[in-house]
């Protein structure tokens, strides 16, 4: 890790997902850095479109830091997108407005997977680049977390072509074919381990895993298609920097029933959605990884009193910090576009003071 950085001021996310002791419980949200804040949208208008935001390192790092400005919050998370990797393969990636990201060539045949070669991380500098810049201009004041979607979720959206209510294609190819999508895994496993990699020498000081749609699989094939190629990431991470242990959250949505074999992958932490009992959870796994989660993002809708009931819950579910365990406060998946600022203040400030209490 390059000490061309300044110092860390707050490193209490970190410490949580390396299992030692805080003074409070740290909190941050999925998609802090988006559409329910005006001053993303405003940076978001100047930049033409969701890719021209995403792929600039000065508007990137705008809106990484808005947040951070607005809420007290105890880590920054790079702004960007988890198709960046299928997009520098050569996919074609493209916002249809209102439909989300779509691909221009899919893979839906054997001869597009057989001619699908892993991507030149070069042409992701411009990832690395808002990472550095990020980093910088955070200037010590919290952690930054580099992120990355999983194997199986990339090959969702470059199998399907885009979103999907039933991935109807993708798991087709994975029974009819799974020798086609074993090779797209593969490809995708050593892709993003390098790409991740690449973004902790750039400066992220913690890495990320979504696997948003692990979820979607059966019992048996989530553990062959999706954790198998996560594990494969995880082995292959630089996570020790100079003595610095740089740690790594895995988070499957859905993935609740699988909870004790995502703890044993090699990762610092595992994140729960809202389905997930924190305390059951805590139990299963011991003090072999921290928790991150797991408030139902829909509770930020809820009046202010009741979203401090919601935060007080989910603490209490948790329950006690004690050594050899770490919890991180954080939403069950992204934050709403049209959650309002003011929510996310409550939030925050129920987060730092009830857990502060209790210690």
């Amino acid at each position: 890790m390059s000490t061309k950085f300044a110092p860390l001021k707050n490193d209490t996310f970190l410490r949580a997902l390396l299992r030692q002791p805080t003074d409070y419980t740290p909190v941050w949200l999925m998609r802090q850095a988006g559409r329910y804040l005006p001053e993303y949208r405003a940076t978001r208008a100047r930049a033409g479109s969701f890719l021209g935001l995403a792929k600039n390192p000065d508007y990137a790092t705008e809106v990484t830091l808005q947040p951070l400005d607005r809420f007290p919050l105890d880590a920054a998370i790079l702004f960007s997108d988890i198709l960046t990797v299928p997009d520098a393969m050569g996919l074609g990636l493209y916002f249809a407005d209102g439909e989300g990201p779509k691909f221009e060539r899919p893979l839906r045949d054997e001869a597009a997977v057989m001619a699908l070669q892993a991507p030149d991380l070069g042409d992701l500098q411009y990832v690395y680049d808002a990472v550095t810049q990020i980093r910088t201009e955070l200037d010590g004041r919290v952690p930054l977390i580099g992120f990355s979607g999983s194997p199986w979720t990339l090959a969702c959206y470059m199998v399907e072509g885009g979103g999907s209510d039933d991935f109807r294609r993708v798991k087709s190819m994975l029974y009819d074919r799974p020798d086609l999508m074993h090779r797209i895994l593969s490809i995708n496993a050593k892709a993003v381990a390098g790409y991740l990699n690449a973004q902790i020498a750039a400066g992220a000081q913690a890495v990320m895993i979504f696997d948003s749609w692990g979820g979607a699989l059966a019992d048996g094939a989530y553990q062959q298609f999706s954790l198998d190629y996560m594990r494969e990431v995880v082995a292959q991470l630089d996570l020790d920097q100079d003595g610095v242990r740089i740690p790594c959250i895995v988070f499957t949505k859905g993935g609740g029933l699988w909870l004790d074999q995502i703890a044993d992958i090699g990762a610092d932490a595992v994140g729960l959605d809202w389905t997930v009992n924190l305390g059951r959870a805590r139990a299963l796994v011991g003090d072999k990884v921290a928790l991150q989660g797991n408030l139902d993002p829909v509770a930020l809708f809820a009046k202010p009193e009741q979203i401090h009931a919601e935060v007080a819950r989910t603490l209490a579910s948790y329950g006690a910090p004690s050594a050899g365990h770490g919890h991180v406060f954080n939403l069950g998946h992204g934050i709403s576009q049209f959650t309002q600022p003011e929510a996310v203040s409550v939030m925050v400030e129920a987060v730092h003071s009830l857990s502060r209490s209790v210690r």
